[in-house]
């Protein structure tokens, strides 16, 4: 795996709660998402941020100014996104980029959520389902798992 830092790297000092989301959510749960990425977080979130409710999420965290580690599952941007220029030059950012492909693919993406399993204290996963491409990374971090209630 071909690592590639942008941003602070101290936050990788930090307490780190991952945010895994399966790609189908029941609504009663987004909404419980949102209310806990708009809220305090101890430490700061790690996530790929791909899915649309992990798109979402960090929007909220954005706005909440938590410390955040973005790990891609591509290599890293040539232009960064406007909505994270300001959270890098404030020093609340790390992307993480943790492979040389042009474009996320399902082999790309499982490593990268591997990844930030591996490197969070703990993790919320969220509507993992036996047919989910989490449901393995869930059986393997159980012992990390943390839920919204």
């Amino acid at each position: 795996m071909n690592i590639e830092y942008l941003g602070n790297k101290d936050l990788l000092n930090e307490q780190k709660t991952a945010f895994l989301a399966a790609s189908a959510i029941p609504l009663d749960m987004v909404l419980k998402c949102y209310d806990w990425a708009a809220g305090k977080h101890d430490g700061c979130v790690v996530s790929g941020f791909s899915s649309k409710l992990e798109k979402d999420v960090l929007h909220f965290l954005l706005k909440a100014e938590c410390p955040i580690i973005l790990v891609l599952a591509r290599k890293m941007y040539k232009v960064l996104p406007e909505e994270l220029k300001k959270p890098l030059e404030q020093g609340r950012l790390l992307i993480i980029s943790t492979s040389n492909s042009p474009r996320q693919s399902k082999q790309t993406a499982f490593e990268r959520n591997k990844y930030v399993c591996e490197l969070a204290d703990s993790i919320f996963f969220v509507g993992v389902t036996p047919q989910s491409s989490l449901q393995p990374l869930y059986d393997k971090y159980i012992e990390k798992n943390i839920r919204i209630n």
